[in-house]
């Protein structure tokens, strides 16, 4: 299992990095645009578009040897790190229900990773 422990972390890279995407993707819709040209063709969607094409080949590489199960695992890390960006950069509010639901995601993968 050993082997496997650089790819998880090059898995968790991609989902990081796919997460940071989606706060620059979100940063460019919440500011105003002179067209729909603009919208779209500006540095943060650009720079967040890299970004996935990044986190793609990133999980690409690391699929090659975890196993496919571990996938939706490292996966749902995402909403983990989309809703730590949420809170701390945009100043989002945590309510009960998303906070329960974030503990069932972390719930989820300490009883995957112990083996349960």
């Amino acid at each position: 299992m050993s082997g496997v422990a650089p790819y998880a972390a090059l898995a968790l890279l991609g989902v990081f990095v796919s997460g940071v995407s989606q706060v620059l993707l979100k940063k460019s819709a919440i500011r105003g645009h002179a067209s729909r040209s603009r919208e779209y063709l500006n540095p943060l969607v650009i720079t967040a578009y890299a970004l996935f094409v990044l986190a793609t080949l990133l999980s690409t590489l690391a699929y090659k040897v975890i196993p496919l199960s571990m996938g939706p695992i490292l996966d749902a890390t995402g909403y983990l790190y989309v809703t730590g960006f949420g809170v701390t950069i945009f100043k989002e509010r945590l309510d009960r229900r998303q906070a329960l639901a974030l503990c069932l995601i972390i719930g989820g993968i300490v009883i995957y990773a112990l083996g349960v």
